[in-house]
C-alpha cells in the first residue's frame, strides 16, 4: 500500500495518552499526533527516536497529524495497528499470500457472537476462513513478538477461533510484523504468559497460525514474506 506523502520527520517528546504523541519537528515546533496503535511500544516510544508524521486536514480531527513510521535501530516500523487486515488482503491480491486458497469473497469486521473477526475469507472451492489479524511492532533479536502488553482482547479473539475450528471450520490467526528485520515470530511470554498459552491451546485444536513480514519504505508499505512460528 502506499503511504501518505510527504512525510515530516521528527523526534518522539512524550506520549500523552493511549493514542497521542508529542514530536518535534525539525523547524523546532512541537506538534501533537495521533497515534493508531495502543500497544505499550516502548521499543520506539524513546525521547528523541525518530519518527515520520502524515499532516491530516479535517475539521473534525483533534490532532493535525497521524504518526505513521519510527525507526527502531535500523529498522523503519510501521506503527499503524489498523493496516494488518489491509496488508493481508494486498498480500492475497498480489500472489504474495497464498496459504488460504484462491480468494473470490473477503468480508471485513463479519460478527461471531458479541465479537467481530477482522476477515471471513471465501475460496473458489467454496472454503470459509475466519480470520483475525494482529499488528506486531516488536523485535528482539531478529523474533517478532506479540503482545507487547497483556491483551484480554486478544486472548478473545483466540478463542472464538478455537471455538471455529473445533467445530470443524478453518480458522486462522495472522500476525502481521510492520518492519523487515524479523526471522520468526513467537507469543511474547513475558508481557502475556495467558495469551501464549492459550494460542498453543488453540493451534493444538486446530487454528492456523501464520506471521509473516512487511517491507518498509518511507512511501510503501506490503507483506513480503512469511516467517516461521515458533510456539515452544
Amino acid at each position: 500500500m502506499k503511504l501518505p506523502t510527504p512525510l515530516l520527520a521528527g523526534k518522539f517528546v512524550n506520549r500523552l495518552n493511549r493514542f497521542a504523541i508529542s514530536v518535534k519537528l525539525r523547524d523546532g515546533q512541537v506538534v501533537t499526533a495521533h497515534l493508531p496503535n495502543s500497544g505499550r511500544l516502548h521499543e520506539v516510544l524513546k525521547v528523541g527516536n525518530k519518527f515520520w508524521l502524515a499532516h491530516k486536514l479535517s475539521p473534525n480531527r483533534r490532532t493535525k497529524f497521524d504518526a505513521i513510521l519510527a525507526k527502531d535501530g535500523n529498522a523503519l516500523v510501521s506503527v499503524d495497528a489498523r493496516l494488518p487486515p489491509k496488508l493481508l488482503l494486498e498480500g492475497i491480491e498480489a500472489g504474495i499470500v497464498s496459504q488460504f486458497g484462491e480468494i473470490v469473497v473477503a468480508k471485513s469486521e463479519v460478527p461471531f457472537g458479541s465479537h467481530r473477526l477482522d476477515l471471513q475469507l471465501v475460496t473458489s472451492s467454496s472454503h470459509v476462513w475466519w480470520v483475525e489479524t494482529k499488528s506486531v511492532t516488536l523485535v528482539s533479536d531478529g523474533v517478532a513478538l506479540f503482545p507487547d502488553a497483556p491483551t484480554v482482547r486478544g486472548q478473545e479473539h483466540l478463542r472464538l477461533l478455537g471455538e471455529l475450528a473445533q467445530k470443524g471450520e478453518l480458522a486462522a490467526v495472522v500476525f502481521v510484523v510492520q518492519r523487515e528485520d524479523a526471522e520468526v515470530f513467537a507469543p511474547n511470554e513475558s508481557a502475556d504468559p495467558e495469551f501464549a498459552r492459550i494460542l498453543r491451546e488453540v493451534a493444538y485444536a486446530g487454528v492456523h497460525v501464520i506471521a509473516y513480514k512487511c517491507a518498509v519504505t518511507f512511501t510503501h508499505l506490503q507483506i513480503s514474506q512469511q516467517i516461521p512460528v515458533r510456539l515452544d
